[in-house]
């Protein structure tokens, strides 16, 4: 088994022991930090009625990352975030790597705000707090698809290899379209599609130029 780069196992184990930490905790010591929209809201959260204020923190916009809705979605995380952080890190360096994950995290973070503000209801208007780690990962996933193109992805439904350059657009299109269409509820598209645009934007940044060209021709520097 190869090495896990540091940056990357020290990101497993805090997403492994924030979950146990989650086990623990109960739901109204979790609350603050999840990342909930803009307001303030009274949540109750215990069996003797106890109301509880919540609603939008700054360091949400990081601790949510290292929360969880179960198991299922725990090991899904972990295994993508060793696949594809292993990947960006040995090609990143450490330094540049933690800067850009945390940068992808605080960005899928903050778009997930502004959707989940925007569409609070005005009838019931107790919103549903956003956890994972999932939108930094989708930026990994575009840093993977832009430093390794050529590298073939399956997909979970269809088990045909696809380069990584058009799997994280065909992706990024799912994405779109179960988050505009409301197909797919209880899952934080938007923080996903923020995680890539945020990503799109530092590499952008980093390289100087836009990358159109050099992307889909497999120029990976």
């Amino acid at each position: 088994m190869n090495r896990i780069p540091p940056v990357t196992l020290g990101l497993l184990i805090a997403i492994i022991a924030g979950f146990l930490l989650q086990q623990w905790a109960s739901p109204e010591l979790q609350a603050p930090f999840e990342l909930w929209p803009w307001g303030s809201f009274p949540a109750q959260f215990s069996e003797f009625g106890k109301v509880v204020r919540v609603g939008f923190q700054p360091w949400q916009l990081v601790t949510h990352a290292f929360m969880h809705g179960g198991w299922v979605h725990l090991a899904f995380n972990g295994w993508a975030l060793y696949q594809f952080g292993s990947a960006a890190e040995n090609y990143l360096g450490s330094r540049r790597f933690a800067f850009f994950y945390f940068f992808c995290v605080i960005g899928a973070g903050l778009c997930q705000l502004l959707v989940t503000t925007m569409m609070l209801d005005a009838v019931d208007p107790m919103p549903i707090a956003t956890v994972g780690a999932s939108g930094g990962i989708f930026g990994l996933l575009l840093a993977f698809a832009v430093y390794y193109p050529g590298a073939k992805l399956i997909f979970l439904l269809l088990p045909v290899p696809v380069p990584a350059r058009w799997a994280v657009l065909i992706y990024g299109a799912i994405e779109l379209y179960l988050g505009l269409s409301g197909a797919q509820s209880g899952v934080a598209h938007f923080a996903h599609l923020g995680g890539l645009l945020f990503a799109a934007i530092l590499i952008l940044y980093w390289r100087g130029k836009p990358p159109a060209r050099r992307y889909f021709s497999g120029d990976d520097r």
